[in-house]
């Protein structure tokens, strides 16, 4: 992707296209998954219906405003923000919604699921901004992961304690901690 308008900012012309297309893959994939959060919300049913409704709205919140500062930031970059719906469920790095979510667990693994590669986008981008030398946009996205880990850690604790999930089961199986055993003394 190219650069579109001017930007005065002081990167090289090469460094900031291919921020802004990494800005446009987290723009598409927290569109998707902000309506993958409402699709949680208006769709909960479950004993804990209401705390989880409004944990799955507040989410939803973060999310689209963390949208709204992905698209600024590639504008000020001199790019140009990707953000119609067509657009994120082409470019987003999420599957589909599971519809065949219904009781609360389920619609918590979904998201957490979702979550997690949110996530884990956001962390490669960090990365990637370091390297490019732009700590702006790093800073921006190391703020976001902070927020998102905090959501993903409200969610997670939703699934705690179920009768019908042990740790192995909810954790994804790519942030699973390896186990070790202590050494016989």
């Amino acid at each position: 992707m190219t650069t579109k308008f001017p930007s005065h900012i002081n990167l090289p012309r090469e460094s900031r296209a291919e921020l802004i297309e990494l800005l446009n893959v987290c723009l598409a994939t927290s569109i998707d998954l902000h309506w993958q959060v409402k699709q949680a919300h208006w769709n909960i049913r479950g004993k804990d219906f209401i705390s989880r409704h409004e944990l799955f709205d507040t989410v939803a919140d973060h999310v689209r405003k963390q949208a709204d500062q992905f698209a600024e930031r590639a504008g000020a970059l001199g790019g140009y923000a990707q953000g119609t719906i067509r657009l994120a469920t082409k470019n987003s790095e999420l599957e589909e919604y599971d519809l065949s979510a219904v009781n609360g667990d389920d619609h918590v693994r979904v998201l957490v699921d979702r979550i997690t590669i949110y996530a884990s986008t956001i962390r490669g981008g960090i990365q990637r901004a370091g390297d490019l030398n732009d700590p702006v946009t790093e800073d921006l996205l190391t703020q976001t992961l902070g927020q998102v880990e905090q959501d993903l850690w409200f969610l997670e604790s939703h699934l705690y304690g179920s009768a019908a999930s042990s740790r192995d089961e909810v954790a994804p199986s790519t942030i699973i901690e390896e186990r070790t055993t202590a050494p016989n003394a």
